[in-house]
């Protein structure tokens, strides 16, 4: 521990972090004020709870980028048994959550938590561990892939079960990620990925919602009501954005048009407010994080490292262009965050930990 206080994590990838949580939170309060005051009388609420999970995660960030990370490879048969008993609690009467259908959050002296988020940074550890035990030992039957491929869907059919349907396929993206960096067969990684792709699709039909989300995408005339309502209500906000925006605090959709404007639609407000400039600014500063976390994945100095930054670099940055492309209409509606910008404790919690990572993995990397 004394040699790891000696040496600094990336300055680049600690300003980038801290770059994003301010802006993320600058913009969190002109798109959420509005609801906090309708909902809870009180402006700043929503605010004031992310601060708070920004204060936790930034905590934990720092624990973990101090922490030797083979500690944490060493400790990963606990970690699993924790991770999957957190995953269970929200269906505890009494301690899970349901909200809008799901139960998928447990609520501890009253702040709500949301378990899958912390299943992301232990599946990431997981197969990082998994696949570098891989190369020091080969095997390229595909025998070899069945143990990471029942942790993952284990963990996915338990998100499942929580009605949480984007998460659980986001789950699954992130284990597809890091198989295809693992030096493993490419007809190995094509049969895993047909599989995956094939069980997703029939899973997509177990739920009349998700079949008309699907429709609404691709009829957006039939569902402009229904299904599409949210779709329909993003795009007219972008439209209206225009190139520099109406400014800060002046978001009409916000107002009532478009529901969760402050967690899965935030981006949409942020295009709307800062105009086709500041929606591409935080593009950039996503592409500037991304760019980071792989450069320290692959000058990372041995294999677990490599693909660990990797995971969490991938699981960001995936996330971020998923909740993009949806505010845009480019693909389905779904459940799914902007990392450092929507409302979520769970996940900027998350978050944070994945970069403390990325910090820990930098202090033992060759920076440029």
């Amino acid at each position: 521990m004394e040699r790891v206080a000696k040496e600094r994590s990336d300055i680049v990838i600690v300003t980038l972090t801290v770059a994003i949580l301010g802006v993320g939170m600058s913009l969190l309060f002109s798109a959420s004020s509005s609801f906090s005051a309708r909902t809870f009388q009180d402006p700043l609420f929503l605010v004031k709870r992310q601060l708070i999970w920004a204060a936790l995660g930034a905590g934990a960030a720092f624990l973990v980028s101090l922490t030797p990370l083979e500690l944490f490879r060493r400790a990963l048969p606990l970690i699993l048994i924790m991770t999957l008993f957190m995953s269970l609690l929200p269906f505890l009467p009494g301690l899970g959550t349901r909200v809008l259908g799901s139960r998928r959050w447990i609520t501890v002296f009253g702040l709500s938590f949301q378990p899958s988020e912390m299943v992301k940074v232990t599946l990431i550890l997981y197969l990082a561990s998994y696949f570098a035990r891989r190369e020091e030992s080969p095997r390229d039957s595909l025998n070899a892939l069945i143990p990471p491929f029942i942790v993952v869907f284990v963990f996915a059919g338990i998100i499942l079960l929580q009605n949480d349907y984007s998460t659980a396929l986001f789950i699954v993206a992130i284990g597809l990620s890091m198989l295809f960096i693992a030096k493993i067969p490419a007809l190995h990684f094509f049969l895993v990925s047909i599989v995956t792709t094939i069980l997703g699709f029939l899973l997509l039909f177990t739920r009349e919602h998700r079949v008309q989300r699907l429709l609404a995408f691709f009829d957006l005339s039939t569902y402009r009501s229904g299904s599409a309502y949210q779709i329909v209500n993003a795009r007219a906000a972008l439209v209206s954005g225009g190139f520099w925006g109406r400014g800060l605090g002046r978001s009409a959709a916000k107002l009532g048009p478009l529901p969760m404007s402050q967690s899965d639609f935030i981006y949409t407000i942020i295009g709307e407010e800062t105009g086709f400039l500041g929606a591409l600014f935080v593009v950039l500063l996503f592409a500037l994080l991304a760019w980071r976390g792989f450069q320290i994945s692959f000058r990372a100095p041995d294999s677990f490292s490599s693909y660990v930054a990797f995971g969490v670099t991938a699981a960001i940055s995936l996330q971020a262009l998923l909740n993009m492309a949806v505010a845009v209409g480019l693909v389905p509606t779904t459940g799914v965050t902007l990392p450092f910008f929507s409302a979520g404790g769970s996940s900027l919690f998350a978050t944070l930990v994945m970069c403390g990572f990325l910090m820990n993995i930098s202090r033992r990397t060759s920076h440029v």
